[in-house]
């Protein structure tokens, strides 16, 4: 959690274990009159910080720069373990069918 000076919460992220071993960089959100004013990069600092080795995450594809600049790299669908697999399939038909112009990427570090 990202707090003020008041502490009222402004930002949150987490890294989520799963089954199979792989651990997610997720559900990273500011609030809108925050953004822009790097709480977004001291979770991802403090995440990242926490878990240096292998970490995965899912942002709709024009996040990936930010990404990028935390050393994640967008890697293709044979290279995604199992559940990230299920989640791009479902997200490419949605797309489809909702003639979405953005793609769901899913991101590796490490």
């Amino acid at each position: 959690m990202a707090v003020d000076a008041s502490g009222r919460i402004i930002g949150c992220g987490q890294v989520k274990p799963h089954r199979d071993g792989t651990l997610e960089l997720a559900s990273l959100a500011v609030l809108p009159d925050w953004r822009g004013k790097g709480v977004a990069r001291a979770i991802i600092e403090h995440l990242t910080g926490q878990n240096p080795g292998r970490l995965y995450l899912m942002c709709r594809s024009p996040l990936e720069a930010l990404y990028v600049k935390f050393g994640f790299q967008a890697i293709e669908f044979a290279d995604m373990p199992p559940y990230f697999q299920q989640i791009s399939r479902v997200a490419a038909l949605y797309n489809r069918m909702a003639h979405e112009t953005d793609h769901l990427s899913v991101m590796k570090r490490g």
